[in-house]
């Protein structure tokens, strides 16, 4: 796809998310039903919806481009595409169960194993993000439309974002290295969101999840300006084997304290 291409696909998609978002959030004030998956993990009514019109609309304007999907992936298979979609109907499952608003609505595509887009829809704070290349990312937030560009908003601080409430040791000293002053629990996607927007600097985690969890995130962030790469500051490329995620470090910039 060339950018003018990238930009139409991404910008057809952004009412689909928006129409997606309403539905999870009737869903969840009528009160969600429950499945347990193979993994132990939870699924509700919400997460199926959800899919079913993501799927359906990126299926409608990209056919010839396969959709890997959380809730319809079988692991068993490998991924031998270079360009895919991966989806994240609802990150953030188990907070979207208990009404919390961090839950977000995802899908990137994935082109020559690189984020090339990236939608990440937080319908409970009504702020969608969205980009489709370097300098071209951004946010709407009630309405509003602004450029992402990764511009610290808080300048006495160095904020770390971490997902669990636990830092394990290899963490806290990549935070003490980076000089993180403060840390706050965030779950979802919505981690790599705010460093885009400028309202946290890093956020590392160990290995863990699977690669849509983190795509849309990626995309949007390295093209607000951000970084990610691995622990050993290496690129990130997606089709790994059984989808797993490598350890990452997401900043905001490479000098986070300007």
């Amino acid at each position: 796809m060339n950018k003018q291409e990238l930009k139409n696909t991404t910008e057809e998609l952004l009412a689909t998310f928006l129409k997606a978002g309403k539905i999870a959030k009737e869903i969840s004030a009528q009160g969600v039903k429950i499945t347990i998956k193979p993994d132990k993990s939870p699924v509700t009514d919400g997460d199926l919806a959800v899919n079913e019109i993501l799927t359906s609309k990126i299926k409608d304007i990209t056919p010839n481009i396969p959709i890997i999907s959380e809730e319809t992936v079988d692991l068993k298979f490998d991924n031998k595409n270079r360009d895919f979609w991966l989806i994240d109907p609802i990150d953030g499952t188990k907070d979207y169960i208990k009404k919390r608003d961090e839950y977000t609505l995802n899908a990137a595509l994935i082109i020559n194993l690189q984020p090339t887009i990236g939608i990440i829809y937080a319908p409970a704070k009504s702020r969608l993000f969205y980009s489709f290349g370097e300098s071209f990312a951004y946010e709407i937030n009630n309405g509003e439309k602004k450029t992402l560009n990764c511009e610290k908003k808080k300048r006495n601080e160095i904020l770390g974002l971490e997902h669990s409430g636990i830092i394990s040791p290899e963490i806290e000293n990549i935070y003490k290295k980076n000089k993180v002053s403060k840390t706050l629990k965030m779950s979802s996607s919505l981690k790599f969101c705010v460093l885009a927007a400028g309202e946290a600097d890093i956020y590392a985690a160990n290995a863990r999840a699977y690669e849509w969890d983190i795509a849309a995130g990626h995309a949007i962030l390295i093209h607000s300006g951000g970084i990610i790469t691995d622990h050993n500051g290496e690129k990130i490329l997606y089709g790994k084997k059984n989808y797993k995620n490598l350890p990452i470090i997401a900043k905001r910039s490479k000098n986070i304290s300007k």
